[in-house]
């Protein structure tokens, strides 16, 4: 009762605590297994992977949040339109502008204008509209353009089968403090790259 009156932020913070203390049980139980000699540990290893995996995409979300909030009042619109798109498997490449000025590093994009809406983002990335196959640029809390063309990212792991969206959001944050929020067509995962990095959204 207590964590349900906690504010959001604290609360995906709690639910991280709980995750790791899960990992750090399920590390000594493995440990303790691998002592006995008829014990194969491999099937408690995959239970870990998942129990990681679980926590950083928990992690992920809250990070997100604290990126966004000093930059745009609209995260909630921002998360709303991912999950829809995601949903529907539309594909999405949502640029959100912070300190750095972005808009020498993108191409060809048609200017909007307008406030930022989850309705307006998920008409913008309907499939067959023709700027649903670009960028959206959001500054603050407008709509800036549509459409735009990103640099691709310069060094990706070969290993890590991306699509070009996440290739293009990798490269611009290689290049600025863009944070960019992407959804695959092809999986309906959610994802965001900052700093040149990409990293999976809880869903």
């Amino acid at each position: 009762m207590i964590r349900e009156s906690l504010p959001l932020d604290e609360l995906i913070k709690a639910q991280i605590l709980d995750a790791l203390y899960k990992i750090e049980q399920e590390v000594e139980a493995t440990r303790h297994s691998l002592a006995e000699e008829t014990c194969c540990i491999l099937s408690q290893l995959e239970i870990l992977q998942q129990h990681v995996t679980d926590v950083q995409t928990m992690a992920a979300s809250f990070y997100l949040h604290s990126y966004l909030a000093e930059h745009t009042p609209h995260y909630v619109d921002l998360s709303l339109a991912a999950k829809h798109l995601a949903s529907r498997r539309h594909g999405a490449l949502i640029v959100v502008e912070r300190n750095d000025p972005i808009h020498h590093l993108l191409y060809q994009g048609i200017p909007v204008g307008a406030k930022v809406s989850h309705a307006l983002l998920e008409a913008i990335f309907y499939p067959g509209n023709p700027l649903h196959d670009g960028g959206v640029h959001i500054r603050y809390d407008e709509i800036v353009s549509a459409g735009n063309i990103l640099p691709l990212a310069k060094h990706v792991d070969a290993r890590k089968k991306l699509g070009t969206r996440h290739r293009a959001a990798i490269g611009l944050t290689e290049q600025s403090d863009a944070l960019v929020i992407v959804v695959s067509e092809e999986t309906g995962t959610i994802s965001f790259a900052i700093n040149g990095q990409l990293y999976a959204l809880r869903s």
